[in-house]
């Protein structure tokens, strides 16, 4: 059974950067599609960008050109490196993850087979 655990988030002025990290256990991530959520206040959670381990990596329209997604399949980490960050990036980032599925942002999330439990990303000035 996989389990993921994020960290790195934080609180960052606008324009700034962050790398978050998901470290998985019990389990390899071969063969699965490996991705971040997020969730802001009051709204509803939305797939930020993933990776599956042929090295296909998908993007969000809103995050492509300032988010960089890196697999280490070696360490079983996968890294969110977000740069140029903006206030409607504050949220709770969530590392999911589904077996035999490249892109997983276009699943729901009942249909995830792991998740973590979230980093607080918080950009404010």
């Amino acid at each position: 059974q996989l389990q993921l655990v994020e960290s790195g988030g934080g609180l960052v002025q606008p324009g700034g950067s962050l790398r978050l990290s998901c470290a998985g256990s019990g389990s390899t991530f071969d063969y699965h599609g490996i991705g971040w959520f997020r969730q802001a206040p009051g709204k509803e959670r939305e797939g930020v960008s993933c990776s599956f381990s042929d090295g296909s990596t998908y993007y969000a329209d809103s995050v492509k050109g300032r988010f960089t997604i890196l697999r280490d399949n070696f360490k079983n980490t996968v890294y969110l490196q977000m740069n140029s960050l903006k206030p409607e990036d504050t949220g709770v980032y969530y590392c999911a993850g589904k077996k035999y599925t490249r892109n997983i942002l276009r699943i729901s999330g009942g249909d995830m087979d792991y998740w973590g439990k979230g980093t607080l990303v918080t950009v404010s000035s």
